[in-house]
């Protein structure tokens, strides 16, 4: 791969903006149906008075761009390039935003996702993940053929993996560059150990169709906290990373520069201290693919990013009471269908009634079901039937797939809207 910088083709991404909105969209209001996306934009319609209807989800535009420029610039201060994992998002506009401050890719994790990338000409991509499906390897060199200046890599993990690929790009005009990865005790996938990496690299350096360029992991897989145990544990991992790229330099596998890429979105200081400094002679590019601080969160990553002081959550959702039975009990329009639940519930955080917003304390979602979330009152609080509810959400990643329209808002004016493709 070169170094050359990562890019996106502006016409798809103005023909994103022709789409015409209708009631595909949920919580888009009728008043939108039928302008294009870019025309809807400029509406400047206010979130709660001009016909949304809960439940709505919304990126905070301040929040958004803090967090964009933070990374960008955090990176760039410690001596790292970022790949971000846009299947955080799926969503090209704002994978154009963190390219123009200066990503130096993006990262998929299969080939579905490297479709949409490539449906908007993004032009290096890491799939973080093995790639052996013998139909998504043609297309990919049919890709790669059409376009010289596309770049791609994926990961080995296995001989059988190197063979399959081998088999199915018979053929193919340009090689694929791959890089072996190593796991870690507990892990995900990757090579357990030194040997079997080694074993996988020699197959690669055999394969015709293949290119060795570097090496990967992941470290989030093996722990969960930042407790100083938690970061032991990935940091001997990623000594271990390091150790297995200077093995393989030594015994000539590589030619030119060298990837190496770990660094989700909890662990990435520790990314950045344990792979860069390298001995001289080695021209290693250290690759973080961090997704979630686009927006950061309320919940998992607030408690276990490494930036969790800088950044600022920039997702929330907006639902409405439409029921309390009971004194200690009211119910939101939000549900599993609308929120993610997996790494914890949402959080209510603001009152809006009677035309103003409120901070809410002392109310918590104790459950959730398919379309509605169960909101726990405290004695005396002020919630009432049609009041909405604004919350802090966790784990951005299964929010964004929930909605194809996101609106992005300026305090309570919708100044944008963000489309996803999953």
């Amino acid at each position: 791969m070169t170094s050359s910088d990562c890019s996106l083709d502006p016409a798809a991404l103005t023909a994103l903006r022709d789409e015409p909105l209708d009631w595909r969209f949920k919580a888009i209001p009728p008043a939108l149906w039928g302008l294009s996306l870019g025309q809807a934009a400029k509406q400047r319609l206010h979130l709660f008075d001009d016909g949304f209807v809960a439940p709505v989800v919304v990126l905070e535009a301040d929040a958004l761009e803090h967090n964009l420029r933070t990374m960008a610039d955090w990176c760039a201060g410690h001596g790292v390039r970022l790949a971000p994992h846009g299947k955080t998002t799926m969503a090209p506009q704002l994978f154009a935003r963190q390219l123009e401050l200066g990503a130096w890719g993006m990262t998929a994790a299969n080939a579905s996702q490297l479709r949409v990338y490539r449906a908007f000409g993004v032009s290096r991509v890491l799939l973080a993940n093995q790639l052996v499906d013998a139909a998504a390897l043609r297309w990919l060199a049919a890709e790669l053929e059409r376009d010289p200046g596309f770049e791609f890599s994926c990961w080995v993990d296995s001989v059988r993996s190197v063979e399959l690929m081998t088999e199915a790009l018979a053929g193919a005009k340009r090689p694929v560059d791959v890089l072996v990865e190593l796991g870690g005790d507990g892990g995900r996938t990757g090579a357990r150990d030194e040997a079997t990496a080694l074993a996988i690299a020699e197959a690669v350096r055999e394969s015709p169709s293949l290119r060795l360029i570097g090496v990967s992991g992941y470290e989030g897989a093996l722990a969960h906290d930042s407790s100083t145990h938690s970061r032991q544990i990935v940091a001997a991992y990623l000594r271990r990373l390091k150790a297995l790229t200077i093995t393989l330099a030594e015994r000539g596998f590589f030619d030119g520069t060298i990837v190496v890429t770990a660094g989700g979105s909890a662990y990435f200081d520790l990314v950045a201290d344990e792979l860069t400094g390298w001995p001289d002679g080695l021209d290693v590019v250290p690759v973080l693919r961090s997704g979630a601080y686009v927006t950061h969160d309320d919940g998992f990553y607030r408690s276990i990013s490494p930036l969790h002081d800088r950044f600022r959550s920039a997702l929330r959702a907006w639902a409405q009471v439409t029921s309390k039975p009971t004194d200690d009990l009211a119910l939101l329009t939000l549900g599993k269908r609308d929120a993610s639940f997996d790494e914890g519930l949402p959080e209510p955080q603001f009152l809006r009634q009677d035309g103003k917003t409120e901070p809410l304390d002392g109310h918590a979602i104790t459950a959730m079901n398919d379309q509605h979330s169960f909101l726990s009152l405290p004695a005396g609080s002020p919630v009432r039937v049609g009041d909405w509810i604004g919350l802090g959400l966790s784990h951005p990643c299964t929010v964004f797939d929930k909605w194809q329209l996101i609106p992005v808002v300026d305090g309570e004016t919708v100044v944008d809207l963000v489309r996803t493709y999953f």
